[in-house]
């Protein structure tokens, strides 16, 4: 897959597959618009499959003051894309100036022009250009003006709910990491530098990767105790298992600072200023508070004897 930060950069195919949009998150139903794309691009000569994309999201700049919560940061979205197999992404500069582009002049100057668009893909709700006022119809007149197609993909449903990004933020924020691994496809997951805690875990035989979010547009799940795949990004092959808690830590801390540890089994060393993957599998249960530390470790070692139930049946 060839990566452009400008339209500039990019060389139109002989057959061009469109699909544009956020594709936060690379979810089912964003898989399955991909996987559209390359059947289509493989059943014409010179076919190539192609996402438009927008850095940075466009309600970052539309509505500043929401501050609202991503499920991938770029360098996630590239290679879960990657891994579909998807051959061109371009991510396309978005500003307020862009934003007043009308959805006609988006398609004549981008799509046909620069893309030079055969066909284009898109999902059931699809809307795109100014005050979101292109739609699936509007595409189909400005495929008939400059010689186009246009296909409109079915809603992707999984447990009786249509996929949609908003609906896993959703899921996250209330700790449903199952739910949102279902409708995702593939693991939630956040990467962060491990950094200095007050070591309470180790001192109950528990030690912990404190983890500093490294991406502040990033969801975090809710509060609670999760297994999870621990990757260290300096060697990805290097993938364990362990568990994270997510809180305030009620039995040790009284103060208000939300925290992210990790506890990777069977693990010694240090590790701080590592970088982490954690891959949320499965939510084991909520944060509680512990009448004292003894009470804290006799849950931790039930907590990870239900990770490790957890993690073993998803690796088989």
């Amino acid at each position: 897959m060839k990566v452009y930060y400008s339209i500039d950069e990019f060389s139109a195919p002989a057959y061009s597959v469109v699909t544009l949009g956020t594709f936060d998150g690379v979810h089912k139903g964003h898989q399955a618009i991909i996987d559209r794309l390359n059947e289509i691009a493989r059943a014409h000569t010179g076919g190539e499959s192609i996402l438009l994309t927008f850095k940075p999201h466009p309600r970052h700049i539309l509505q500043p003051e929401a501050d609202i919560k991503l499920l991938n940061d770029e360098d996630e979205k590239i290679e879960l894309l990657r891994a579909a197999g998807l051959n061109h992404l371009i991510f396309h500069p978005f500003s307020l100036e862009f934003a007043k582009t009308s959805s006609a002049d988006f398609v004549r100057n981008i799509l046909v022009h620069k893309i030079q668009v055969k066909k284009i893909v898109v999902g059931h709700d699809h809307h795109f250009g100014r005050n979101r006022e292109g739609s699936y119809e509007h595409l189909v007149e400005l495929g008939r003006l400059y010689n186009f197609e246009v296909e409109q993909m079915v809603p992707q449903v999984v447990d009786n709910t249509v996929v949609s990004s908003t609906k896993i933020r959703k899921a996250l924020l209330e700790g449903d990491v199952d739910r949102a691994n279902r409708l995702l496809g593939h693991y939630y997951s956040l990467t962060g530098t491990v950094i200095k805690g007050n070591q309470i875990g180790e001192s109950i035989g528990f030690p912990t990767a404190n983890i500093l979010n490294n991406n502040p547009h990033k969801i975090i799940p809710g509060d609670g105790v999760y297994a999870v795949w621990v990757t260290f990004l300096s060697d990805p092959t290097e993938r364990r298992m362990g568990m994270c808690n997510i809180g305030y830590r009620p039995t040790v801390s009284t103060g208000g600072f939300k925290s992210i540890e990790v506890h990777i089994f069977d693990f010694h060393g240090n590790i701080y200023g590592q970088i982490l993957k954690i891959e949320f599998v499965s939510r084991l249960r909520a944060e509680q508070k512990f009448k004292d530390l003894t009470a804290l470790r006799n849950q931790l070692e039930k907590d990870q004897t239900e990770a490790l139930r957890v993690l073993m049946r998803e690796e088989h």
